[in-house]
């Protein structure tokens, strides 16, 4: 049997009555979404155009009968969609690791005794047994508590533990957050002390229930490039379907030989559908994941990673993120002094006793990060001298109480003639404990604020001695005012700023990217940090500011802040909207569960793979894996390359169509026999997908990646200067392959020759643009000295196999070739040789007028 504060017995609730709320309320769990079956995702998949264009190309070579070729496009689109459908499942998992975190084990009082049962169990009514180091079961109000802190950045982001209070049970519920609170949450840690809880809310009604709804309801934040991309792929077939349509039509109807004009007009559309888009996006985004990973960051969306590298605005929650979630003494004041204290130098003596009574105020065992602080500074500094005391028994203690915040702690020495006193608390306690005459208070008040000021967290610190005959035989003095307290000090305590974060926010900045900082610490100490990290701090915007402010007052304010002090959950997700509707790609890092609902909003969320939660972990698009913020610097180069890279093997996609169509065309526009064949289409592809898909994915980053500001968010794919180059870049390989074209014909050679040579300088032309577009602003001869193995492969195995089907005469009958093969060969050296200056005019003039 139990009491509560009143000192009446309570039996807790009987196996009845638990019965009756279990069926009522269900269990202590978060309910998960409807999960999307696994056909819908197909569905939704396959109504992308990018996929339908794959899966018709692939029609199109079975009724051709290529099967090989059919297959192989087919298995891209099985790929792609296994792909697609395997990340929007792993998104699912998110609530489902809520209600892990949300159910831990619970000490409970049923039917006159305790027992320990799942937190998926307790319902309503139960009375929860809380100590020291407890994760918190469900929400309850405090029927009895001593010394009990609780740390609740999980739900409100503050890494500093708040202190609670006795309640009643007929008490309304509030928000998580603030000392002297007599609720309790689920999800939440006890730090310090004991107490009572009469649960009120569980499952989905608690408040990481109300987060869990937040998460559910957010949205996903798509990819503007795959956005893009799908445009793009629509208007080229379009266009492809237009002129494939004209050149049945006009074959039809002038010569009369449909079965021709069908054929004519499916190698067209072989040579003009972009099937190579949507399968270069998902190579490079794949590729790209495997390459971040190595700087161990796990990407879990893969559009994350090209998105990551326009990010315009990076929100970042202070707390684990920034900084350690932990807690370090970094100054101490006594005598009038300040000392600055770091992890490696002594503690001089005059210092020694604000140490010594600061962990006798403390707890032998502490879990409380300021105690623990208090410890590991004493174990480092004082050991082996007189000021460690692990031979004392703690006697008495006073606890924390709303009237006075300090806590005392009585100790008895062997064979001291007198008991020792150690008070610590808020500097305005201990001030008030020792009666300090009015000009040492003001004094010592004002150092505090001064320390407050720089972001630190400020603990007084008192020290008494209890004569004889006041000892146990006796009363203890009825409070700690009746005790004379004197002062010894205050203590300065922080979470540090991860080592590594000032420059990577440094290195942010310098590539245009705006950080925002957003914690649920005082203003004060989110300006102390952000001066700290180089951040603008004269404007910081709380959250109880933000709760006044419309949408449009809110969007018009975040022009000016990037700090952003006392936010809870639902606030974070409203400042990423916020920022999503002035037109910012947001990125946004977080390691608690009350990120989550901010991280599945945002278009890229970058969650803390050690000490972040799996519900953060589960909502990111990006993990970084070591909690190194300097991996994120990596990520933003690496979405930026991959982008650059991206954008070269999409303009040469684009730019190696335009001649292949052409010479679809030419023939039948002069009255000529069918030049190009499908079987020349198929061995253009592959010397064009492998270099789309391998070697420009392989490209070695541009100068001055990260001295650029971030791409605007409305770029297009294909700029007017890049798809104007693309275009003239074709033109030159199509004007090149005309005008072999023409030659041959004006020597009167045969069908097949003529086939051979235009073929040839096609083949040769396409390697040159390989070359032109290695760079999107340099020449291709600035771009020749960087190292690109799968270069050589594409040149080697493209002249290799034009060689084979020149030489051989069962591929030379295959291909519908004749002619003598080293004088082809020299025709697509010549022709190759005239691309390459050709398309370097084009990307000089566009440069000059750029």
């Amino acid at each position: 049997m139990s009491t509560i504060h009143n000192d009446q017995p309570v039996s807790g609730l009987s196996t009845a009555e638990v019965q009756q709320r279990l069926a009522a309320s269900g269990y202590n769990e978060l309910s998960p979404p409807q999960p999307r079956r696994v056909w819908h995702m197909i569905a939704d998949v396959l109504r992308e155009p990018m996929f339908l264009l794959l899966i018709a190309a692939g029609g199109i070579y079975l009724l051709l009968g290529d099967v090989e070729d059919a297959l192989m496009l087919l298995f891209f689109v099985l790929l792609i969609i296994a792909l697609t459908v395997f990340q929007e499942h792993k998104s699912e998992r998110v609530l489902e690791a809520l209600r892990d975190l949300s159910s831990p084990r619970a000490l409970v009082l049923r039917d006159g005794r305790q027992q320990r049962i799942a937190g998926r169990e307790v319902v309503p009514g139960d009375l929860l047994l809380l100590t020291e180091g407890d994760r918190v079961a469900a929400d309850a109000v405090l029927l009895s508590c001593n010394d009990l802190l609780a740390d609740e950045s999980l739900l409100t982001g503050e890494s500093v533990a708040v202190r609670k209070q006795t309640g009643s049970p007929d008490m309304a519920a509030r928000q998580p957050g603030g000392d002297d609170q007599p609720f309790v949450y689920a999800g939440t840690v006890l730090v310090q002390g004991s107490g009572i809880g009469l649960v009120t809310a569980t499952g989905k009604s608690s408040a990481i229930g109300q987060i869990g709804k937040a998460l559910e309801s957010a949205r996903r934040g798509e990819s503007p490039l795959r956005i893009q991309t799908g445009r793009l792929v629509r208007r080229l077939a379009i266009l492809a379907g237009a002129l494939c349509l004209l050149l049945v039509l006009a074959y039809g109807f002038s010569r009369g030989h449909w079965l021709d004009a069908l054929l004519a007009g499916i190698t067209l559309a072989m040579a003009s559908l972009p099937e190579e888009f949507p399968v270069i996006l998902s190579v490079f985004m794949a590729l790209g994941a495997w390459r971040i990973s190595r700087y161990n960051v796990l990407t879990r969306r893969l559009d994350a990673i090209e998105t990551l590298g326009a990010a315009t605005v990076l929100c970042t929650d202070k707390t684990g993120t920034l900084t350690e979630n932990r807690m370090v003494i970094r100054r101490l004041y006594s005598g009038g002094q300040m000392l600055q204290v770091d992890s490696h130098s002594d503690l001089p003596e005059p210092w020694h006793e604000l140490v010594e009574f600061g962990i006798l105020a403390s707890e032998r065992a502490p879990f409380d990060p300021m105690e623990r602080a208090l410890h590991e500074l004493g174990k480092r500094t004082l050991s082996g001298s007189e000021h460690l005391h692990e031979e004392w028994q703690l006697v008495h203690e006073y606890s924390l109480s709303p009237e006075l915040l300090a806590m005392s702690h009585v100790w008895q020495g062997d064979g001291q003639p007198q008991h020792m006193v150690a008070a610590k608390g808020a500097p305005e306690a201990i001030i008030d404990l020792c009666h300090l005459p009015a000009a040492q208070a003001e004094a010592i008040a004002q150092v505090a604020a001064e320390m407050a000021d720089q972001g630190l967290r400020v603990l007084g610190v008192a020290r008494a001695a209890l004569k004889p005959g006041q000892g146990p035989e006796c009363q203890w003095p009825a409070q700690q005012h009746d005790i004379e307290f004197s002062f010894v000090g205050l203590l300065g305590l922080q979470d540090p700023l991860r080592a590594d974060v000032p420059e990577a926010i440094a290195q942010c900045r310098t590539a245009g990217i705006r950080v925002a900082m957003i914690t649920g610490d005082h203003a004060r100490t989110a300006q102390a940090i952000a001066g700290e990290l180089g951040l603008p701090c004269t404007q910081v915007l709380t959250g109880s500011e933000l709760y006044k402010l419309s949408d449009e007052a809110l969007r018009s304010r975040l022009r000016d802040v990037q700090v952003f002090a006392r936010i809870v959950p639902q606030q974070k997700l409203r400042l990423v909207e916020a920022f999503k509707a002035n037109g910012e790609i947001v990125a946004m890092t977080g390691d608690g569960v009350n990120d989550a609902p901010a991280l599945k909003a945002a278009h890229i969320g970058v969650a803390m793979g050690k000490r972040g939660t799996d519900v953060a972990r589960e909502a990111a698009g990006l993990v970084l894996l070591g909690d190194d913020f300097a991996s994120l610097v990596a990520a933003i180069r690496l979405g930026r390359r991959i982008y650059d890279n991206l954008r070269k093997a999409m303009s040469y996609a684009l730019a190696v169509h335009i001649p292949i169509i052409g010479m679809a065309l030419l023939p039948v526009l002069l009255g000529e026999p069918l030049l190009l064949l499908p079987a020349h289409i198929m061995f253009l592809q592959l010397i064009i997908d492998p270099a789309c898909s391998i070697f420009f994915e392989a490209e070695a980053e541009e100068k001055n990646l990260m001295q650029r500001p971030p791409r605007p968010a409305n770029e297009p794919l294909f700029g007017g200067r890049l798809m104007a180059g693309c275009l003239l870049q074709g033109l030159a390989a199509f004007a090149v392959a005309a005008a072999i074209y023409a030659w041959a014909l004006s020597q009167g050679l045969g069908e097949n020759t003529v086939r051979a040579l235009v073929f040839a300088a096609m083949v040769a032309g396409n390697i040159a643009l390989v070359f032109s577009n290695r760079s999107l602003d340099a020449s291709w001869q600035g771009a020749w000295s960087r190292q690109n193995p799968a270069l050589w492969w594409i040149v080697l195995g493209g002249s290799a196999g034009l060689a084979l089907v020149l030489s051989i005469p069962v591929l030379r009958e295959l291909f519908h070739f004749s002619g003598d093969a080293p004088h082809i060969l020299g025709i697509g050296v010549l022709a190759a040789c005239c691309v390459l200056p050709l398309s370097a005019a084009v990307k000089g003039v566009l440069r000059a007028q750029g």
